[in-house]
């Protein structure tokens, strides 16, 4: 019996000793480590928006139409300058009397409303090519005789301010009064009522005024004679080159190739 115990206890020790080598000699398999993913390669970047402000009571340049939209003619250039230039055009409705500074405190790119291009400006701020040139016209009474600045002698004339109609008038001398205005509209809206004898604006609004709002109340006396061409440009931040290539190569290729004329021609510019 002892002998029976024996040899059972030694078959059990036995078979114990070798689940203990079996167990020990069994590998833990590891666990590789996953190769991280590759990066998603960049979006290609889209081409760059530009914002432009525009001070939109400026007809036929630039104004609000019935939907709310600045529309005009300068616009329309904008547009397709974007278009062949390979950036996309914003543009933003800001009062004129604010429209510099807010240029240069970096709220929009650049300005797109009728600025003339001239040397007080251009040491504070660049500019594209010229868009068009213009003159600065006299706008009187329909029956008004005066074909210049020295007949209205002794009256009240108007002009927007800070614009370079008004700085053809502020320093000349023998008039009533010189009125500023922060729209050009609401200097027409004067001269028709008579509260003032006479405006000095740009000839495309001059014209456009003249001719469709108040076509049987006011006219066009003559233009006021300057030595210097007065050319539209597009302003932009001093040193801003990138955007200012940007807006010369599209506007270069609007004129070359035709669609520079046909945007004149739709708006009826001279």
């Amino acid at each position: 019996m002892k002998r029976l115990f024996k040899s059972l206890f030694l078959v059990s020790a036995c078979a114990i000793l070798a689940l203990g080598v079996v167990g020990c000699g069994e590998k833990k398999e590891e666990k590789k480590a996953e190769a991280p993913a590759p990066a998603a390669a960049p979006a290609p970047a889209g081409p760059k928006t530009i914002i432009f402000a525009s001070d939109a009571t400026y007809p036929p340049m630039q104004y609000m139409n019935e939907q709310k939209e600045i529309v005009g003619f300068e616009v329309d250039v904008i547009k397709a300058a974007a278009e062949k230039g390979g950036f996309k055009a914003e543009f933003k409705n800001v009062a004129w009397d604010g429209i510099f500074a807010g240029l240069a405190s970096g709220k929009y790119d650049a300005i797109s409303s009728s600025v003339s291009i001239t040397d007080e400006r251009k040491a504070t701020m660049d500019f594209s090519e010229p868009i068009i040139a213009i003159e600065q016209m006299l706008v009187v009474g329909i029956k008004d005789k005066a074909t210049d600045l020295a007949a209205l002698k002794g009256k009240s004339i108007g002009a927007q301010i800070g614009t370079t109609s008004y700085f053809v008038v502020k320093d000349v001398k023998g008039f009533k009064a010189i009125k500023t205005y922060d729209e050009v509209g609401l200097a027409m809206e004067d001269l028709v009522k008579g509260s003032i004898q006479a405006v000095v604006a740009d000839s495309p609004v001059a014209v456009e005024y003249t001719s469709k709002k108040y076509a049987d109340k006011i006219k066009i006396a003559g233009v006021i004679k300057s030595d210097k061409v007065e050319n539209i440009g597009i302003a932009v931040k001093k040193g801003n080159k990138e955007v200012l290539d940007l807006v010369n190569k599209g506007l270069a290729a609007i004129k070359a190739d035709g669609t520079f004329d046909k945007i004149k021609a739709a708006h009826k510019m001279q």
